[in-house]
């Protein structure tokens, strides 16, 4: 009889153990496929939250990959790759002009200016815009937001973009600053930290921020399924949490701590390059401070593409934008 009590008890505690397990008592970590657009300094917040472990306080394990081009990136998500992208809000809108029964939603905002910046030859104390008139400038690619940023800024400043200067639009995207330092064009729009290592070379001098000049938009966020956040709303709004924290953070360290954080993200960056990119960001807002995807800075957006001709059709904010985990992660 007592042995039999001996085994009864045995069972309970298994037993006792199995509900704990499936209560969360030993629960994993939820797994979340993050694709960003490109691996860069710009979006050091990310990084932030990965060193610091945010993402892990709230119960995520994030695994990152570079999708290396939007249109990777958001196939990724639509094909079920990736549960969650980092790119340009202009995404969703042209998905959801393509009539997706399932669409992405942007729910987080990362950076609010473009990220790249006017390069020249020669140092120039006072630029001003109309100082492209005649000249040849390295563009982006036509239709990405960068191009439509940078003919955006050239109108409002007086300056007919193809007409009043020349855009060269048929050099890919890694090697815009190596065609610049063999003697091309008078002028390029890069992005870190290929702007800074040119001037660090001697072979180029930043004279304008694009950034700056355009104004703040959703330039990048974090985009998921319409129906991932209805079946997870929970993990969207960890998610979202981690975000903030790491916006915070950065909001409150130093450049040196920011680069000591990020660092083993970017191991063939040199130091002083590193720190150079870091203040130029941080010194012009780029990075936002919380994860709400302003509807003003959204209608900046438009007003962009529209400029640039790349907008067929008008979205409703409200359609393609959610704002409740951002709201609450702020709580």
């Amino acid at each position: 009889m007592k042995a039999w009590l001996r085994y009864l008890a045995i069972f309970t505690l298994i037993l006792s153990f199995a509900v704990l397990a499936a209560c969360g008592g030993t629960s994993q970590p939820h797994k979340i496929r993050l694709f960003e657009v490109t691996h860069s300094i710009f979006y050091a917040p990310q990084y932030v939250a990965l060193t610091q472990g945010f993402f892990a306080e709230e119960g995520l394990e994030v695994e990152l990959t570079n999708a290396n081009g939007g249109d990777k990136a958001m196939t990724a998500l639509l094909s079920g790759n990736a549960e969650i992208i980092l790119m340009g809000t202009e995404a969703t809108i042209y998905v959801h002009n393509q009539g997706a029964t399932d669409p992405a939603i942007n729910f987080a905002q990362l950076t609010q200016t473009d990220g790249s910046f006017l390069v020249s030859r020669e140092p120039i104390d006072n630029f001003t815009w109309d100082m492209l008139k005649g000249k040849t400038l390295i563009g982006q690619r036509k239709g990405g937001m960068p191009q439509m940023v940078s003919e955006y800024v050239q109108v409002n400043n007086g300056v007919v973009p193809f007409k009043d200067v020349e855009i060269i639009q048929n050099i890919s995207f890694a090697n815009l600053g190596s065609a610049f330092a063999s003697g091309t064009g008078d002028y390029v729009q890069l992005f870190e930290p290929v702007a800074s290592a040119l001037e660090l070379e001697g072979k180029g001098h930043v004279v304008a921020s694009f950034g700056v000049d355009s104004g703040k938009l959703p330039y990048t966020v974090y985009i998921t399924r319409q129906s991932f956040i209805q079946e997870n709303p929970e993990i969207v709004q960890k998610f979202t949490n981690a975000v903030y924290k790491a916006q915070q953070w950065v909001a409150t360290h130093s450049i040196e701590e920011i680069a000591d954080a990020i660092s083993p993200h970017f191991s063939e960056l040199n130091r002083e390059t590193l720190l150079k990119v870091l203040e130029r960001y941080k010194s012009q807002g780029s990075w936002a401070t919380d994860p709400i995807i302003d509807e003003e800075e959204y209608q900046n957006l438009e007003a962009v593409m529209e400029n640039a001709g790349e907008l067929s059709k008008k979205v409703k904010y409200e359609e393609i934008i959610n704002t409740e985990f951002a709201k609450k992660a702020m709580e």
